[in-house]
Formats: structure tokens, C-alpha cells, sequence
């Protein structure tokens, strides 16, 4: 049987208006979807139903538009990876932040972060998990994964700073300068 390329999506729904928000000039949309028509992916919209996506028979790449500077080479590597292993590729990014629990309504001990994720992009279905699957719903990034997790193995791979994901206007022009810092 012959190597399809991937499929690849860029979900807007879920997000409010900040996929179309701008980084370096381009929305996060447009930035993210150019790098996943870079790495070779086939990039659909939201014209294209999942029956279509899942008849295709193709693994399906799905990119957040919130990590708009996501590298070309490290979608590759999730793509590539998920059609070598069947596995579930689901980019992530160490958690950073001081996190509490909290009891009682006040906060208590600090949580060791070591080997606590942040789900970041690319998320990678392979074709044969996507056929098993009844919808797919891309709105939230973690839950996807949590369901994910359900029907298959996963795979994390650990993503480079640029693939960070932002969460307001403030933090992209952060991601911003972390890009020209690392050029």
C-alpha cells in the first residue's frame, strides 16, 4: 500500500477571535496552516466533513491555531512518528508555573511539576484510530487528548519553546520576541 501524506487541520472553533489575532503580521490561523502545508501536509478546512476525513484513510494532523509558531520540522517529526508507531502524537510543553491544590476554598501545598504537560500542537490521529471513532471534537486541545487516550496509545513528544501555546494578545507578542531571539 502506498504512503499517503497526512491530512491536516487547523481548528478555529472553541477559540473566541484569537486565531485571527496577528503574529508577525499574519493571523495565528494563517501562520499555523502555512506551516503544516510546509511540513507537506494536506491541509483541509472546515468544509470537510470527519466521514470524509476518516474515509480518506489518511492520518489526521491537527494544529492548534493558539501555538501559531510551531515548527515546520517538529509537525514533520509528529506526522512522521505517528505513521511509524500508530500511536496517538501529542505535541507538549513542561509546565513551568507554580501550581497549587487548593482545599476548602484556600490554597495548600505546592504540586511537584516534574512530569506535569501542557498539551501544545500537533495533536496526530492515525488513520485507524480515526476510523474507530464516531466524532471529533477539536474545540479544547487537553479533553481531545483525554479521548484520545481512550481508544489508543499515546505518544508525547516534547515540543520547542516556539510551540508554546498563547492564551491572550499579551502572550503573542512574548512569542513574538522569543522567535526573533532565536533567529
Amino acid at each position: 500500500m502506498e504512503d499517503l501524506e497526512p491530512l491536516g487541520c487547523v481548528p478555529v472553533d472553541g477559540r473566541g477571535s484569537l486565531p485571527f489575532a496577528l503574529v508577525h503580521g499574519e493571523s495565528l490561523v494563517a501562520a499555523a496552516s502555512w506551516a503544516l502545508g510546509e511540513a507537506g501536509i494536506v491541509l483541509f478546512d472546515a468544509t470537510v466533513g470527519f466521514e470524509e476525513v476518516r474515509a480518506s484513510g489518511r492520518d489526521l494532523v491537527l494544529h492548534d491555531p493558539l501555538c501559531p509558531l510551531t515548527p515546520v520540522g517538529f509537525l514533520e517529526g509528529a506526522a512522521d512518528r505517528c505513521a511509524e508507531t500508530g500511536a496517538v502524537v501529542v505535541g507538549f510543553r513542561p509546565v513551568t508555573d507554580t501550581i497549587k491544590r487548593s482545599r476548602d476554598g484556600g490554597l495548600r501545598e505546592t504540586v511537584d511539576r516534574t512530569g506535569l504537560r501542557e498539551v501544545a500542537s500537533p495533536v496526530v490521529v492515525p488513520a485507524a484510530v480515526l476510523g474507530g471513532l464516531g466524532t471529533l471534537d477539536t474545540d479544547d486541545f487537553p479533553t481531545l487528548v483525554s479521548t484520545l487516550a481512550e481508544h489508543a496509545p499515546l505518544e508525547w513528544l516534547e515540543a520547542p519553546p516556539l510551540a508554546r501555546r498563547v492564551r491572550d494578545e499579551g502572550e503573542i507578542a512574548d512569542l513574538e520576541a522569543l522567535s526573533r531571539s532565536l533567529r
